[in-house]
């Protein structure tokens, strides 16, 4: 076989590898999207948790620098803490693991049969569902067909002299060829952007006996090194937390391979303990199948070890990397609105549940807004400060639903499920309808203005007022804990209320009518107390309307 054939054999294998990867990753996510964003949103404090929630997101997208990129977007978003991201980052760096053991399968015998296997459900199946799994096993049949074309790439690399002369140094069993080896790893991760991608070249090269076990497994430290570099590039420009995330990620890879690299004989003793295959066995056809499974191992020992080693010094590691990156007294972060990442940079899922914590933040100033227009209202004295600030809340809204809207616009151009895309116009129409409400609270507010500064709505009217403001108050805060929890959503009694809300609006106005003819009133009133009013119905309205949003959204997939 020419250099050619070897280059182009190995590239288009490398093409069919990666593609598989993401067909299979992208039916993955589609299964488990509702999944990912449950396990993002239960994120707390728990350091085991994050932990958890790393490893269970790398499994499923198959890619740690995605784990580790979306985190610090989160990070600058401000809706994760560095201690948080911390922890999840350590879960990634298990989680990546998952990729050295599915190719240590060694089911490229059977990669056309997963490819036809998957292809009947992808194809004739009515359930998106199943449609789903069946393009990741499509996905997985691919990746090992890429890896037998890239093993046929490498197969006559081990009998040409001049290639085997030029890695000589890198294969030799002295700590100067390991360090070697680990630069190597470390800058040709850093270049292609992928420890993936250089971790299905190295079991390849190792797989074919074109290097040997433990020059596989000096590469292997370095590439854990080299996967940093997506996080720190994923940084510039973000705020100080946020590259305090990147840096901790590239300080926690570093520290963890300076320590093995020191005891490396040890820890390839320890590896081979583990798994009882000779890595040293050579099939008939000049391969050594077992060492895949070897170098898996070790990947996971690394990274579990590591992990192990340094979860309780969690709080050390953000110490260490804030006296590193400190704030800067002359460079103030500009404040924003509302911070969401790049959608470009993230997983639909994790859009989603980026998205879903700032509906809430906006819900959270919407309820402000009500509570000081409450206030304003039921003051004996007209007060100019609280009525700029509801319009200064309701300017905030205005800005967020925008934002919302146009970051979900931009998610919904990504491959996702019915379900997903469904769920992303749930979440625009509530934004819509909490918008809407903070209008109609701003414009509640406007009317205390048409009454003179020394008076206020006394009376019977004034008290029917305050009860159906609080009632309908009631009626939103209850609605609003739906997007908390789905549990307390009962759409039977919501309409029920709304109706019942809405009949009390119309009984108002005739009431204050009746009270102005009397001459109780006088027929001034009548319009303002009458606008008064439909601004609470018409938040009552979109209140409902955000609760069958609401419901939607937290809908199950059929």
């Amino acid at each position: 076989m020419g250099a050619f054939t070897i280059i182009y054999t190995l590239l288009g294998g490398l093409g069919i590898f990666f593609f598989g990867m993401k067909f299979m990753s992208d039916g993955l996510q589609a299964v488990a999207g509702d999944v990912i964003r449950k396990i993002i949103n239960s994120l707390n404090n728990n350091r085991f948790m994050a932990v958890g929630v790393g490893l269970l997101v790398t499994c499923i997208i198959q890619s740690s620098s995605v784990t580790t990129v979306m985190t610090v977007g989160f990070v600058n978003a401000g809706l994760m803490t560095l201690k948080q991201a911390i922890g999840v980052i350590f879960g990634a760096n298990i989680g990546t693991t998952i990729t050295g053991w599915i190719i240590s399968l060694k089911l490229d015998k059977h990669a056309l049969l997963l490819v036809g296997v998957g292809f009947i459900p992808g194809l004739f199946s009515k359930a998106e569902k199943w449609q789903h799994l069946g393009r990741a096993l499509v996905g997985l049949g691919f990746v090992f067909i890429g890896l037998h074309f890239m093993g046929q790439a490498f197969a006559p690399l081990r009998e040409n002299p001049g290639f085997l002369e030029s890695i000589s140094y890198f294969t030799g069993e002295s700590f100067g060829s390991y360090f070697a080896s680990i630069v190597m790893g470390c800058l040709l991760t850093m270049i292609v952007q992928s420890s993936a991608a250089m971790l299905v070249i190295t079991m390849a090269l190792a797989t074919a006996g074109i290097i040997p076990y433990h020059t596989a497994i000096a590469l292997l430290l370095g590439e854990n090194i080299g996967s940093t570099i997506s996080a720190i590039l994923a940084s510039i420009g973000t705020n100080v937390n946020a590259k305090r995330a990147a840096r901790v990620h590239a300080i926690f890879n570093i520290l963890s391979v300076v320590i093995v690299s020191l005891i490396l004989p040890y820890f390839i003793q320890a590896v081979d303990g583990l798994i009882p295959l000779d890595p040293a066995f050579r099939d008939v056809d000049g391969t050594f199948p077992n060492v895949s499974h070897h170098l898996a191992m070790a990947h996971t020992l690394f990274n579990v070890g590591a992990t192990i080693l340094f979860l309780p010094m969690i709080n050390l590691l953000a110490t260490l990397v804030t006296k590193i990156t400190p704030d800067k007294d002359n460079e103030r972060e500009v404040p924003h609105l509302l911070v969401l990442g790049d959608p470009s940079n993230m997983l639909p899922a994790a859009s989603m549940a980026q998205a879903e914590s700032e509906l809430r933040k906006m819900k959270d100033i919407v309820e402000r807004m009500y509570k000081l227009n409450r206030e304003f209202w039921s003051a004996a004295d007209y007060d100019a400060k609280k009525l700029a600030k509801i319009i200064d809340y309701e300017r905030i809204t205005d800005n967020i639903h925008k934002e919302i809207t146009v970051f979900l616009c931009y998610v919904m151009e990504k491959p996702m499920s019915h379900h997903q895309s469904e769920q992303i116009q749930s979440m625009i129409k509530i934004a819509d309808e909490l918008e809407s409400v903070a209008d109609y609270i701003e414009r509640l507010a406007n009317y205390r203005d048409r009454f003179k500064k020394d008076e206020v709505l006394v009376g019977e009217s004034r008290n029917e007022f305050f009860q159906f403001f609080d009632d309908v108050w009631d009626f939103f805060e209850f609605v609003g804990k739906g997007l908390e929890d789905i549990d307390v959503l009962d759409m039977q009694k919501i309409e029920y209320k709304s109706n019942e809300l809405q009949l009390w609006a119309d009984s108002m106005r005739e009431k204050h009518l009746d009270r102005i003819s009397k001459g109780i009133y006088p027929p001034v009133t009548a319009l303002t107390y009458s606008d008064m009013v439909v601004a609470l119905r018409k938040i009552r309205a979109h209140t409902f309307l955000m609760a069958g949003a609401i419901e939607n959204f937290h809908s199950k997939h059929e």
